[in-house]
């Protein structure tokens, strides 16, 4: 019986994070998540291997690094007028 539980917990525990790698990848968390209920490591294969889709929507991690870049060319351009003064 112990046997089906760790299983089953690495089952569970492998959907989740295949369903966090599919979303950094800029696709559906609840479709990977319940396709990897079903697939498992397959599934996380295809997620690693596949190129990330074309979209039209951003992901978080795009917009974090837009907004990063942006605050530090406001630093960048602050640093330089006080330097030209």
């Amino acid at each position: 019986m112990g046997d089906y539980v760790s299983t089953g917990m690495f089952w569970g525990t492998l959907a989740l994070i295949n369903a966090g790698l599919a979303e950094q990848k800029g696709r559906s968390r609840l479709n990977w998540f319940l396709l990897s209920l079903v697939f498992g490591p397959i599934a996380t294969a295809l997620i690693v291997v596949w190129e990330r889709p074309d979209s039209p929507h951003e992901t978080y991690g795009d917009a974090w690094a837009r907004s990063w870049s942006r605050r530090n060319a406001k630093r960048a351009r602050k640093r330089s007028g006080a330097e030209t003064r």
